[in-house]
Order: structure tokens, then C-alpha cells, then sequence
């Protein structure tokens, strides 16, 4: 399943975060690329130890935790610390992969398995050229570049892809999280339910068939999930 969501970054958070990246110093993206990504991507990163991070981290996973769509959408039981990249207009891009399955996380205690990744777009649509994400699934490719402070959420499994950017500079946040359901169509079957839930308890408040579909809903996530 992939979901955008926008406004996940307030304008002052945007702004915040976008003045605390133009002061920082770009590294190669190869640091979180596995042996196949690595073939393929040419792009910046935030390293480790860039003064910065550990605040835009916060306010990344501040901004995902108002946001209870993305919380039904992923249900996530662990998130990698979030990181930073830039596509400049060299022709930076990052070619078709899928991202691993388990990922280190930053300070090496352990690994988070992959199951959704996330990227939080930081440029603003008309800044640069190029930088499309191509995210196939099932049915089709889809062409995402959302504006700044917008998030698109996708299986990790998906074989997707930067293209080239041609003008101007692509920031923005990419993630990784394990989700309680590890299975995506399991996933996909639950936010279904759970959006049809919201709606009808919006037309009709709390009556007996709202009461009985949440608790069907949580059935299933308590016979699904895992944490």
C-alpha cells in the first residue's frame, strides 16, 4: 500500500529544519547502502555526526507521532532514526532497488527489519528538476514528488527508484520502520477497516455496528500483530 500525507511538517517546523540542513556538511549516501543499492545510488547524507541530526530527528518523529493515519497506515512497532538526503543537480539519483531488509541501526545495538519506508519530502516541487520517486507495485509505477513537509509511505519491498536531478537540489528525510503487522496486504486490510470505521463513526457515532467492526478490527490486529 502507498499513502501521502501532507502538512506532517508545520511551516515553522519546514522552515526549522530546512535553515539547520543549509548549515550543515553533506557525506556520501553510500553509508546506509547495501551491496546491490550501492551499485546504484549517487547521492548526499547527513553523517553521524553532523551537529544537527539528533534535532531534526526529534522533530521528525514528534511531527509522525501527530499523525494517526500514518500510525494506521504503518503501525509501526520500531522506527530507525531518520536520515537526511540531498540530490544535487550533477545528476545525483538513486536507480531501481529495494531496500534491505534489515537495517542497522545508527549507533550498531541491533537491527530494525524493514517493513515500510518513508520519505519526507524538505524541497519544494519547483526547486529543482528531476529527483521523481517511481514506486512500482501490483498494478502500476507511481510518480511521486510531493511538496516540502509532505511524507509518502510505501512497503519496503517495493522496487522503486530516484530519478536523476537535472536542476536545483532534492532534500529530504528517508526511514525505515518495523510495523507490528509484518505482512503488507494484512496492513492494507486494517487501515481499509479502520478508515471505514472513522467515516462511519463520524456519520452515526458510536452505534452497534461501529462497536462491533472496532472490535473485529482489533481481532485481527491481535491475531496479526506482533510486538
Amino acid at each position: 500500500m502507498l499513502m501521502t500525507l501532507d502538512n506532517v511538517l508545520t511551516r515553522e517546523e519546514l522552515a526549522e529544519a530546512r535553515e539547520m540542513i543549509a548549515h550543515s556538511q553533506w557525506a556520501s549516501g553510500l553509508a546506509t547502502a547495501g551491496t546491490q543499492a550501492a551499485a546504484v545510488k549517487d547521492n548526499q547524507q547527513l553523517p553521524e555526526d553532523a551537529p544537527f541530526l539528533p534535532a531534526l530527528r526529534r522533530m521528525v518523529l514528534a511531527a509522525l507521532n501527530r499523525q494517526p493515519l500514518f500510525f494506521s497506515a504503518a503501525l509501526p512497532l520500531k522506527i530507525l532514526a531518520p536520515f537526511f538526503n540531498r540530490y544535487g543537480e550533477t545528476g545525483n539519483r538513486y536507480g531501481q532497488h529495494t531496500d534491505g531488509a534489515m537495517r542497522l541501526t545508527p549507533d550498531g545495538a541491533g537491527y530494525v527489519r524493514a517493513d515500510v519506508s518513508a520519505t519526507l519530502f524538505l524541497s519544494e516541487p519547483e526547486e529543482y528538476d528531476g529527483g521523481i520517486l517511481a514506486v512500482q507495485d501490483t498494478f502500476a509505477t507511481h510518480n511521486i514528488k510531493l511538496k516540502a513537509g509532505s511524507i509518502v509511505v510505501y512497503p519496503s519491498s517495493s522496487i522503486h527508484e530516484v530519478t536523476p536531478v537535472t536542476r536545483g537540489a532534492r532534500i529530504g528525510c528517508f526511514m525505515f520502520m518495523q510495523s507490528m503487522v509484518r505482512d503488507a496486504e494484512k496492513r492494507r486490510v486494517l487501515f481499509d477497516l479502520d478508515l471505514a470505521i472513522q467515516q462511519l463513526r463520524q456519520q452515526v457515532g458510536e452505534a452497534a455496528p461501529v462497536v462491533s467492526l472496532t472490535g473485529t478490527y482489533h481481532n485481527l490486529l491481535r491475531r496479526w500483530a506482533d510486538t
